[in-house]
């Protein structure tokens, strides 16, 4: 079949042609281009084009027709390849004009493949989804048929691919649309942002304008407030400059002013001297005088030789005056003179004074040997009388038997005063022995709150004290205090009132048992104070009683008599003895102690807080003193104990019982001069005189003068105002 080998030559040379080389090239839809778009030129053949064109020319026309209808099946596989390939080619024009051998059926067909094409290129125009494949259709073209099933399939996968690309482009084109529309809202975003941060920026560089136009601002106010000081600070300082210029130089006119006034002071004073010079040494001369000296006892030629040189220095004074009368004053040596002359005149009088003394003590010792031997006599006299009255006082008092302890109503308020201090002891036990930590910590602070003021009493100034009885009232009343920087009240606990009660009154007669028995002069301070807790808290008055009489008893008086089977040591106790593991306390110390609290209870009664309500009631006035010493002179005296209390009572308490009684307080002392002291003075032994000796010089000089000096420590009526 050499017809049909021809024909595959045909192709090969068709394949090998560089137009039949169609090169695929993927990436020709992101270049915008047609797959097609090389094979666009005009087709060219081979030198072996024309033997096998005139060789199909001279067969039949059913075997020749080689570009026949495509109903033929001579050639199948080439006659589906050759339309394929012009409906591939996309526009070929003019291949009828360049190749003029072909047949006429073939330019027809050209003419109405290139027809459809324009129809088709214009309908893509119009609608680019439209499927190439509908202008290449084999339907509507007439093709060549080649007659070859290789290049139907093989324009079958081109039709595909050319599908699957336009596919392709087609996706590619709607991600590229996408993905342009998300970077132009990416790029909006941003660019909104952009603004935004710009605006922000424009703002911010906006507002630090505004602020260092502020600070520059503040600034030049600041610098122009700083020259206005610093002109105003010259301004001063200039005027601090003339005040002071001016201030010196009126300084300097007040000093000479000054100089010339204290020259005219100075010389004034010179002559008041010079004046009171001259008269001290005319009044001396007069001493001189033997008219004046007719008692001194002294020869008269002694007197005329005194006499003789006063005249001598008087006459020298007046010379000196007399320089002064013209209107000057005497110089600092016209004073020497007079000076001078005055102390030789002085000289001269001690001398005749000394003689005349000599003289006098001569006399005198005289006298006094005279006067002694006289004295001696009425002493034997006096001891006699005493002796005398001292018997008839024993034998007096054995007829009138006086009592050996205090009244029935006086014990009976004694023992009710000691039974109610009792009972407030037993009240607050609970309290006082306390068995948890908290408890304990309260009692402590209540004691300290309630006897650290009382402790504080001093007579340094009336605000302390009234700041110390302040804080003692207001604990008493339930009010909050502060102690030891904690705060403190009789509120935290229900035996609290007692409790403080009953260890400030405790320590109120401590205080008169040492303080005052130490100082005698405390003992006001603190009776003030006490008067005052007493007048408003009556209970707290009735402890300190309480507490007075249980280490005092001689202050309800009561003498403790010793009854049977009580050991000596307790009944001593009892008397107010201090006793311990070392015996009993000396009698010295023993007195003391009781002195001192018979003086605060002898203040007590006589004082009164001056801050308290006028109206209300002596709490415990000097009725009470008043009926302690009746009751003291109707009872037997003791030993050294009576004699110190009834001292120390009087001395503190009687300038006020004598303003308050009168006549009968001098009656009262009248009849313990005379008739309860001797009594004293026969239970006193030798070694014990010494509070009977003060007792009887105090008894002496109060009789004698008929008035009782205010005690020393009494506080006035400026103490406080202090």
């Amino acid at each position: 079949m050499p017809a049909e080998s021809r024909r595959w030559e045909t192709l090969e040379a068709l394949k090998n042609s560089p137009k039949g080389n169609i090169s695929f090239d993927p990436y020709w839809s992101e270049r915008g281009e047609d797959i097609l778009a090389g094979c666009k030129e005009a087709l060219s053949l081979s030198s072996h084009s024309g033997v096998i064109l005139q060789h199909l020319g001279s067969l039949p026309p059913q075997r020749s027709s080689f570009l026949g209808s495509s109903s033929g099946d001579s050639s199948p596989g080439l006659s589906d390849e050759i339309p394929a390939s012009l409906s591939s080619a996309g526009s070929i024009p003019d291949i009828t004009a360049k190749h003029s051998t072909l047949s006429v059926n073939t330019s027809l067909k050209s003419e109405q493949v290139n027809v459809l094409q324009a129809g088709s290129q214009e309908a893509k125009d119009e609608d680019p989804e439209v499927e190439i494949s509908e202008v290449s259709s084999p339907a509507s073209l007439p093709a060549i048929s080649l007659l070859s099933p290789k290049a139907m399939e093989m324009a079958g996968r081109i039709i595909r691919f050319e599908e699957e690309q336009r596919e392709k482009a087609k996706m590619a084109l709607k991600l590229r649309q996408e993905t342009q529309e998300k970077l132009m809202a990416s790029v909006a975003s941003s660019e909104s942002e952009q603004l935004k941060r710009f605006e922000e920026f424009m703002e911010l560089k906006q507002r630090q304008e505004y602020q260092s136009m502020r600070d520059m601002m503040d600034r030049e106010t600041k610098e122009s407030i700083g020259r206005q000081e610093k002109l105003k600070e010259e301004q001063r300082h200039r005027m601090k400059i003339l005040n002071l210029r001016l201030r010196e130089a009126e300084q300097q006119r007040m000093r000479e002013a000054e100089l010339e006034r204290q020259r005219q002071a100075e010389g004034r004073e010179r002559l008041r001297n010079l004046n009171t010079i001259q008269e001290e040494i005319l009044q001396l001369n007069q001493l001189l005088e033997p008219s004046t000296q007719t008692k001194t006892n002294l020869p008269a030629t002694s007197l005329s030789s005194y006499s003789t040189r006063g005249n001598q220095l008087c006459s020298q004074v007046s010379e000196v005056v007399r320089k002064t009368a013209e209107g000057e004053f005497p110089s600092v040596e016209d004073m020497t003179v007079a000076e001078r002359a005055l102390h030789e005149m002085r000289a001269l009088i001690r001398l005749m004074q000394e003689e005349v003394a000599k003289a006098q003590e001569k006399k005198k010792k005289d006298q006094e040997d005279e006067e002694e031997r006289r004295k001696q006599v009425e002493l034997q006299a006096q001891q006699e009388a005493q002796k005398k009255a001292a018997q008839s006082a024993k034998e007096k008092a054995q007829r009138k038997g006086l009592q050996n302890s205090a009244e029935d109503s006086t014990l009976k308020w004694y023992k009710e005063l000691q039974a109610s201090a009792a009972q407030c002891a037993q009240s607050f036990e609970q309290l006082n022995s306390p068995k948890d930590n908290q408890t304990k910590k309260l009692k402590l602070e209540l004691q300290k709150a309630s006897t650290i003021p009382v402790s504080q009493i001093s007579s340094n100034s009336g605000s302390q004290l009234r700041e110390i009885f302040d804080k003692i009232d207001k604990l008493l009343s339930g009010r909050a205090v502060v102690s030891g920087g904690k705060s403190v009240s009789t509120s935290h606990h229900p035996q609290s009132l007692d409790f403080v009660s009953y260890k400030l009154a405790e320590k109120f007669v401590k205080q008169g048992e040492e303080e005052v028995a130490s100082h005698h002069e405390a003992a006001f301070p603190i009776a003030v104070v006490a008067s005052g807790v007493w007048e408003l808290h009556p209970r707290v008055g009735d402890l300190i009683l309480a507490h007075l009489h249980k280490k005092c008893p001689y202050a309800v008086p009561h003498y403790p008599p010793m009854k049977d089977g009580t050991p000596v040591e307790e009944y001593q106790r009892i008397l107010g003895y201090r006793v311990d593991d070392s015996g009993v306390e000396g009698q010295d110390s023993f007195l003391k102690r009781m002195s001192g609290m018979i003086r605060l209870y002898a203040a007590v009664i006589q004082l009164r807080w001056p801050y308290g309500s006028k109206q209300a009631s002596v709490p415990h006035g000097l009725n009470h003193g008043w009926r302690w010493l009746a009751q003291m002179l109707n009872m037997e005296p003791l030993a050294d104990i009576t004699a110190t209390l009834l001292f120390d009572f009087l001395e503190v308490c009687g300038n006020a019982l004598m303003k308050q009684y009168q006549a009968q307080f001098w009656k009262l002392i009248q009849l313990l001069k005379e008739e309860y002291f001797p009594r004293i003075e026969a239970v006193t032994s030798s070694g014990q005189m010494g509070s009977v000796i003060r007792l009887k010089q105090f008894l002496e000089t109060s009789l004698q003068s008929r008035q009782i000096c205010a005690p020393k420590g009494q506080l006035s009526s400026t103490f406080w105002r202090s």
